[in-house]
C-alpha cells in the first residue's frame, strides 16, 4: 500500500506512546526463530549427558521387563509412569532454556509491553476487501516477506546438502562403530547442519529487524498538520493563549490603575511612557513604583492621575530610565535617587503652597 506523501515528519513521543499501547511496535519476526534454534543447539550440548542417561534408563526398562511383562491396564499404566519422569527430565530443561531465550529476544526488541488491544478485531480492515488484497499481494512488505522466506528456504535446504557432501566419505566407518559412536556421529553432523544454517539465518534475521524498524518509522510518520494539532493539544491553542495573556495583562493593568491614586507623582515621557511613584519613609527607604505603562496604558495612568489630582511631571530621560529599570512594586535604583528627589521636592513644595 502506497504511503501518504504528506506524512513527512517523525512521529512525536505521544504518537509513539499511542502506537505502543495498541501493540504496534517494531520487531523482527525472524530473529526469535534464529535465537531459539541456537538455544536449542546449546541446550542439546548442555544436557546431552542427562538425556543420554534417561534414554539408557528407558531402554533398560523396556529390555529388562519385556520377557516377563504381561501387557495389561495396570502394567502399561505403571510403565507410562516410569517413563514420564524420564521424558520430563529430557524435555523440560531444553524447553525451558529455549523459552527463556525466546522471551528475552522479544523483550530486548520491544521492551516491557503488555496489551490486549492486539486481540481486538479490526472490522474496518476485515471488511475492506480491496485494501486487504492490496496489502496481501501488492505491498512492499509482502514482497520483502516473500524474498525473506525464499532465502530462508534456500538456506535450510542448502545447509544439510553441504554437510552431507562433506560427511559422506566418513559414513562408511559407521559400519564398525557401536551404538554410542553412531549416536555421537549423528549428533555432531546434525549440529554442523544447524550451525551452517544458523549463520545466514542470523544475517537474514538482522536484515529483517532493520527493515521492520525502518518500515515502522515510515508507518507512524505524521503530517505537518498532525504535528501542529498535537502541539496545540499539548501546549494549548496559540490563539487561546494569546487571549489568556491579554486578559492577564488587563487584570494587571486594572490593579495598577487602582494604585495610581495613592501615588505622589506620575513621571511621563510625555506621550509614550508614564510611571507612578510613591514615597513613604515608613514603608520603604526609597520611592516605590506603583504603576507603569507605555502608549495606551500610559494614557490611562495619566487619566486616572488627573481624576485624582495626582501631580504629573514630564521628564523624558527619567521616565525612560524608570520604565526600563523598574518593575511594579520595586524600589527605584540608587542612581535615580537624586532625579526623583528633585521632582518630589517640587511636588511637596506646591502642595504646601496650596495648603
Amino acid at each position: 500500500m502506497a504511503k501518504d506523501p504528506s506524512k513527512t515528519e517523525r512521529a512525536t513521543p505521544k504518537r509513539r506512546k499511542k502506537a505502543r499501547e495498541e501493540g504496534n511496535v517494531a520487531k523482527g519476526m525472524e530473529l526469535p526463530k534464529a535465537t531459539v534454534l541456537l538455544a536449542g543447539l546449546a541446550a542439546l550440548h548442555l544436557f546431552i549427558g542427562l538425556i543420554a542417561g534417561e534414554l539408557r534408563k528407558i531402554f533398560s526398562l523396556f529390555l529388562n521387563r519385556a520377557p516377563e511383562m504381561e501387557l495389561g491396564t495396570e502394567s502399561v499404566y505403571a510403565l507410562l509412569l516410569d517413563m514420564s519422569g524420564s521424558l520430563a527430565l529430557m524435555v523440560l530443561p531444553p524447553m525451558a532454556l529455549m523459552g527463556a531465550v525466546a522471551f528475552l529476544t522479544q523483550r530486548l526488541q520491544v521492551g516491557p509491553l503488555w496489551t490486549t488491544k492486539v486481540f481486538e478485531p479490526k472490522f474496518a480492515k476485515m471488511f475492506n476487501v480491496p485494501a486487504s488484497l492490496q496489502r496481501m499481494f501488492f505491498s512492499p512488505k509482502t514482497a520483502v516477506n516473500l524474498v525473506k522466506n525464499m532465502l530462508m528456504a534456500v538456506v535450510i535446504g542448502i545447509a544439510p546438502a553441504i554437510v552431507l557432501t562433506q560427511e559422506i566419505e566418513k559414513a562408511g566407518g559407521l559400519f564398525y562403530a557401536n551404538a554410542a559412536g553412531v549416536a555421537s556421529y549423528i549428533l555432531a553432523a546434525g549440529s554442523k547442519m544447524v550451525l551452517y544454517a544458523l549463520v545466514p539465518m542470523l544475517l537474514i534475521a538482522i536484515a529483517d529487524l532493520l527493515y521492520m524498524r525502518w518500515d515502522y518509522e515510515e508507518n507512524i510518520k505524521m503530517s505537518k498538520d498532525e504535528v501542529k494539532d498535537e502541539h496545540k493539544q499539548q501546549e494549548g491553542d496559540p490563539e487561546i493563549k494569546r487571549k489568556q495573556r491579554e486578559k492577564m495583562m488587563q487584570s494587571m493593568a486594572k490593579r495598577m490603575l487602582q494604585n495610581v491614586p495613592k501615588a505622589d507623582v506620575v513621571v511621563t515621557n510625555p506621550t509614550h511612557i508614564a510611571v507612578a511613584l510613591q514615597y513613604d519613609p515608613l514603608q520603604s527607604p526609597a520611592p516605590l513604583v506603583l504603576a507603569k505603562g507605555a502608549d495606551h496604558l500610559a494614557e490611562k495612568i495619566k487619566e486616572v492621575a488627573r481624576e485624582n489630582r495626582v501631580p504629573i511631571r514630564e521628564n523624558v530621560t527619567l521616565a525612560r530610565a524608570l520604565y526600563k529599570s523598574c518593575e511594579v512594586g520595586d524600589s527605584i535604583p540608587e542612581e535615580l535617587f537624586q532625579a526623583v528627589a528633585q521632582i518630589l521636592a517640587q511636588v511637596y513644595k506646591m502642595k504646601r503652597r496650596r495648603n
